[in-house]
């Protein structure tokens, strides 16, 4: 009974198109409903840290003396936790896959001060 269905499922992948793709000279589109990673807005960062707070794998990182906004992409879960609790929806699920790293490494984005290019002008 078995090899039955092993034998269709072979004969039927000679007939369709292959799952796979020659990657990265390829690129498989990205499937409906991928939440794929977060990305940040800076220019509209406030430093609040309630996306620090609510994320449930404790991946990102708000420091408000050093202007920086961090986040672990490779502990991050793509909940949407911190896009939903975000005050000023800076924060968003960027809908295709993860850029491919050699090294895990938190990515880090200063967030400019309002108040310094205000004085600046």
């Amino acid at each position: 009974m078995g090899s039955f269905k092993l034998g269709g499922m072979t004969l039927g992948s000679l007939f369709k198109k292959p799952e796979t793709v020659c990657y990265p000279a390829e690129v498989k589109p990205a499937p409906k409903g991928l939440k794929g990673h977060v990305v940040v807005d800076a220019d509209h960062c406030i430093l609040c840290g309630i996306c620090q707070k609510t994320c449930p794998c404790h991946t990102i990182t708000v420091d408000k003396k050093a202007r920086t906004w961090g986040i672990n992409p490779f502990m991050c879960v793509q909940c949407g936790a911190c896009v939903r609790a975000c005050p000023k929806h800076c924060l968003a699920m960027d809908p295709a896959y993860t850029p491919v790293a050699t090294a895990q490494s938190c990515t880090v984005v200063e967030v400019p001060d309002p108040k310094a290019e205000a004085a600046a002008e």
